[in-house]
C-alpha cells in the first residue's frame, strides 16, 4: 500500500512539474493528498516553512503577484486537496499532517519553479539557477526590477510595514536573509528576538547601501586577513560584512609631506663707526676724557674705531601659489544600479 502511495505521489510530481507555471511548488499545488491507507487526507494541515529551518514560517500566496497570503497552515478540503499556491522564488520546506497533527510528510529545499514575479511568458525555468535570495547583481538602468530591490539603503518589509523601497509580502525571504546575515542593518524600532518576530511585528529592515560605492571583497573571506585593506587606511575593520570606508577626495597635511630640512647660505653685514678723542695727558700718562680716564696707547690724541657685526639673518621667501585644495582619489568608474534578489 505504501509503495502505491509513493508511486502515486511521484507520478503527481512529474505531471505537475510540467504543468504549473510561475512560482508554484510542483507536486504540492493543486494535488490530492492521501494517507498511508490511500484515503483522502481530509482536513489535513499543510505548513509552509523557510528552507533550512525547523519551523520558521514562510508565506505562500493565492496569486502570482504575491499579495493574497494563504493561511499557514492551509487546511485541506474534504477530498484532501491542496489549493493553487504561489511562493517567492527560491526554495521552501513543507510539512504535511493529518487533521490531528500527526506528521505524514516533511520535505526541505523544494524548488519554487518559475519566476514568481510574473511579467509575461510564464515558463518553468528555475530562477534559483540564476540568482538566489540575497544575491547581488548590477544592471544598466535605474528602475525597479521584478523580483529584485535596489541596494540603496532604504528599507523593505511587509505590506503594512511602511518600508520605503518595497513593502510587500514577497520581501519576507530577503528580510529573513538580511536579518541573519548582517546584524548591523538597522531594524525600525530595534531588533526583536528573531527575524520572524520582527517580520510579524511589521518592522522594516534597512538594505545595504551601495549608492556611490564600489564593491570589494572582505579582507579575510574565511581564509585569514590578507592585510590588503586595513583599518588604518580603509577607516574601519575590513573583515566585517557590510563595512564601509574610503573617501572620494583627500587634502594633504604636513604629515603627508616627505621629510625635508631647508638649508641655504647668507652673508652677514658689518659696519663701523669712528670717533676722535682729544685728550690732555696728565703727569701719570693717563688721558682725561669726559670725567673718565682711559688708557691711550701711542700718541696723545687720535681716532678710535669700533667694528659691529650682526650674528643672524632672517628672510621671507616668495609664495609658491599653494591653495590646500582637495585632490580626487576616485578610480575610473562607470555608474550602474545594484540590485538584491528577493
Amino acid at each position: 500500500m505504501m509503495n502505491r502511495f509513493y508511486a502515486a505521489f511521484a507520478a503527481l510530481f512529474v505531471l505537475t512539474a510540467s504543468a504549473f507555471g510561475a512560482g508554484t511548488v510542483p507536486g504540492i499545488s493543486m494535488t490530492q493528498q492521501l494517507d498511508e491507507l490511500a484515503k483522502p487526507l481530509s482536513g489535513g494541515k499543510l505548513y509552509f516553512i523557510q528552507a533550512g529551518t525547523t519551523a520558521t514560517p514562510q508565506n505562500c500566496y493565492q496569486d502570482t503577484a504575491l499579495t493574497l497570503v494563504w493561511p499557514n497552515p492551509i487546511t485541506l478540503d474534504a477530498a484532501g486537496r491542496v489549493p493553487q499556491i504561489f511562493c517567492a522564488d527560491g526554495t521552501i520546506k513543507i510539512r504535511l499532517t493529518d487533521k490531528n497533527g500527526v506528521q505524514k510528510l516533511v520535505q526541505d529545499n523544494l524548488l519554487v519553479v518559475g519566476p514568481s514575479g510574473g511579467g509575461g511568458g510564464g515558463g518553468t525555468v528555475d530562477s534559483t539557477t540564476i540568482a538566489a535570495t540575497g544575491d547581488l547583481k548590477s544592471a544598466y538602468g535605474t528602475g525597479i526590477l521584478s523580483g529584485w530591490v535596489r541596494a540603496n539603503g532604504r528599507t523593505i518589509g511587509s505590506s503594512t510595514s511602511g518600508a520605503t523601497e518595497r513593502a510587500n509580502a514577497d520581501c519576507q525571504a530577503l528580510f529573513f536573509y538580511l536579518w541573519g546575515a548582517d546584524a548591523n542593518l538597522a531594524v525600525s524600532g530595534g531588533r526583536g528576538a528573531s527575524a520572524a518576530a520582527d517580520w510579524a511585528a511589521n518592522k522594516p529592515i534597512a538594505l545595504p547601501d551601495l549608492a556611490g560605492r564600489t564593491l570589494a571583497g572582505l579582507d579575510d573571506m574565511g581564509a585569514g586577513a590578507k592585510g590588503r585593506l586595513t583599518s588604518g587606511y580603509f577607516g574601519t575593520a575590513a573583515t566585517v560584512l557590510g563595512a564601509t570606508g574610503g573617501i572620494q577626495a583627500q587634502t594633504l597635511s604636513t604629515s603627508n609631506l616627505p621629510p625635508y630640512t631647508p638649508s641655504g647660505t647668507g652673508t652677514a653685514t658689518t659696519d663701523s663707526d669712528n670717533y676722535t678723542v682729544s685728550t690732555t695727558i696728565n703727569a701719570s700718562g693717563s688721558a682725561q676724557a669726559g670725567g673718565s680716564q682711559i688708557s691711550v696707547p701711542g700718541s696723545p690724541g687720535g681716532t678710535f674705531g669700533r667694528l659691529r657685526s650682526n650674528g643672524s639673518i632672517s628672510f621671507t621667501g616668495t609664495p609658491q601659489g599653494g591653495t590646500s585644495n582637495a585632490f580626487p582619489t576616485v578610480q575610473p568608474t562607470l555608474l550602474a544600479t545594484y540590485y538584491l534578489k528577493l
